[in-house]
């Protein structure tokens, strides 16, 4: 079964589990109830905000929807693992940011209190650019290319070997800088 389809699932399975309609939990996510019946389906391509509104709404962590384990011990990952870490931890995401895949370094690891992520992007070539906002904080650190970050109404570009520290809660979007692939590195911390 592939990623976005165990992610589906769960979702629903989430959603049915405290006892809410695909509409209460769109009203408690203050998002569209297409949004809710997308992701469900798989027909949505998952991104991090609407799952951070609907751990949120669920009173979870964003990586109880990305886990498959509940390894309680680290989760160590070496240099020759993460080839199989990028092709079977992907979350991919379309959008006008461009195409994203979040590949999680910490899937398994329970309780935990930040997700961090390899993201790969691939410009889409789009100009209107859509900004989402979530609780939490970023933590994004440039790898390979660079990567424009819109937060709020100040654009910045992240070159390899530079980050960038921000509050979610402020309008934002991660993109593709000057139609050229990139790769950087992303903590994500959501409150319970």
């Amino acid at each position: 079964m592939s990623t976005e389809m165990k992610l589906s699932q769960k979702i629903k399975t989430l959603r049915e589990a405290h006892n809410l309609s695909v509409a209460e939990l769109a009203e408690r996510c203050a998002c569209d109830v297409s949004v809710i019946e997308g992701l469900e389906a798989g027909t949505l391509p998952a991104s991090l905000a609407p799952l951070i509104k609907i751990t949120r709404a669920l009173g979870l962590r964003l990586g109880t929807l990305m886990d498959d384990d509940e390894n309680l011990g680290p989760v160590y990952i070496d240099a020759d693992q993460m080839e199989e870490v990028n092709r079977v931890k992907s979350l991919a995401t379309s959008s006008d940011a461009g195409d994203l895949s979040y590949f999680s370094l910490a899937a398994g690891r329970p309780s935990r209190h930040m997700d961090p992520f390899v993201i790969t992007v691939t410009p889409s070539g789009e100009t209107d650019h859509k900004l989402v906002s979530h609780e939490g904080e970023e933590w994004l650190y440039g790898m390979e290319g660079c990567i424009e970050i819109e937060y709020g109404k100040d654009i910045y570009v992240l070159h390899p070997g530079e980050s960038i520290y921000y509050d979610s809660i402020v309008p934002h979007q991660v993109r593709a800088h000057d139609n050229q692939n990139a790769k950087f590195l992303a903590v994500v911390y959501t409150p319970m």
